[in-house]
């Protein structure tokens, strides 16, 4: 069955409307249901978790054409993948966003791309990150004070990892830290900011 039109042409105008605040149980629910091919379960599941996933994607390549063309390749794969999503593995979302994330990575990463075209396209104002505070949600407040009770190097090698579409080596090399001990300090940073989000 081809891909549904919902991500070739952004969103049919019934499912633009909807403002769906999904939980995982109703993502878990629109991923199994993909893949019975659910062409309504898919367009669901694409207005329920496209911001947030356009959001990782925007972030690591910093051009609203290249992101929208990995949100297009992301939402296919994720349509021909659904059968493959565990629940007792992965968390819906993060299922989604790592599809998309790999998918950005591997665009900026792509040797064909002219420095001229790799330049940012989006100010530092524009990022995610740079949203006014009055906006973010309660969680993304709590998020963000905890990765703030990071030392400054720490914060920067979490985004870093997260956002820069660096390999561990490159991203050891960046850093000038030894690939062992960066895995170490990105898990030991992950384990703080879980205890702190969780007290």
């Amino acid at each position: 069955m081809p891909v549904p039109a919902t991500i070739r042409l952004g969103v049919t105008r019934d499912v633009e409307a909807m403002v769906l605040a999904l939980s995982s149980v109703d993502l878990s629910r629109l991923i199994m249901a993909t893949a019975k091919r659910d062409a309504g379960a898919f367009e669901q599941l694409y207005a329920g978790s496209c911001a947030k996933v356009y959001g990782v994607v925007l972030r690591i390549l910093r051009r609203h054409d290249m992101a929208a063309d990995v949100m297009e390749e992301s939402y296919a794969q994720i349509w021909h993948d659904a059968e493959q999503f565990n629940p007792s593995q992965v968390s819906p979302m993060a299922w989604l966003v790592a599809i998309a994330r790999r998918r950005a990575i591997d665009r900026a990463r792509d040797p064909d791309i002219a420095t001229s075209d790799a330049e940012p396209e989006i100010a530092d104002a524009e990022s995610p990150g740079a949203l006014p505070r009055r906006e973010m949600t309660d969680a993304l407040k709590r998020l963000l004070t905890c990765i703030g009770r990071l030392e400054p190097d720490r914060q920067r090698m979490l985004l870093l990892a997260y956002y820069g579409a660096f390999s561990w080596d490159q991203l050891a090399l960046k850093l000038d830290t030894p690939s062992n001990l960066l895995r170490a300090s990105l898990r030991r940073s992950l384990s703080e900011i879980e205890q702190c989000l969780a007290s």
